[in-house]
């Protein structure tokens, strides 16, 4: 195959009026950096506030407490790996730890999701003390049903 000559390709379309690259259709790095984003390899795309709410982080202490908690245990479980594996054990014994880490990990990425998804609800919707208790078990209803999916 040869290799293409760059006199014969096609242009290639350049920033369309609403921020968008042409050829993806999404938005473009020039729009993302006129923004003010931090475009690099492995930077987080830009992601404009959502009516006026900043995208945010979890501000229960207890929800961070808990995340934290749940990945240190993740940590040590990863390490427990690594010396199973640096000491020779069978690999079906360390398969079964490799699926217990990435359960774990599944575990606290729900309760992080449905800790934020609350905290947002709570923000935007600003619920009255009755409103407030059913959605806190509606909320802890599909963290339940959230699980048994995985």
């Amino acid at each position: 195959m040869q290799p293409l000559n760059p006199a014969q390709s096609a242009p290639v379309p350049r920033d369309t009026p609403g921020g968008m690259c042409g050829l993806c259709a999404t938005d473009s790095a020039h729009a993302k950096v006129a923004q003010g984003a931090n475009i690099g390899e492995n930077a987080a795309p830009y992601r404009k506030p959502v009516d006026d709410f900043p995208m945010t982080v979890l501000n229960q202490p207890e929800a961070r407490t808990d995340v934290l908690n749940r990945l240190r245990r993740a940590e040590g479980q990863i390490r427990g790996i690594q010396r199973m594996v640096e000491e020779g054990e069978d690999c079906l014994k360390i398969g079964q730890q490799f699926a217990a880490v990435r359960k774990a990990l599944d575990s606290t990425y729900l309760r992080m999701t449905v800790c934020f998804m609350e905290q947002e609800l709570n923000a935007r919707v600003q619920p009255d003390e009755a409103q407030k208790a059913s959605l806190e078990a509606m909320v802890k209803d599909m963290e339940t049903m959230l699980a048994r999916m995985g």
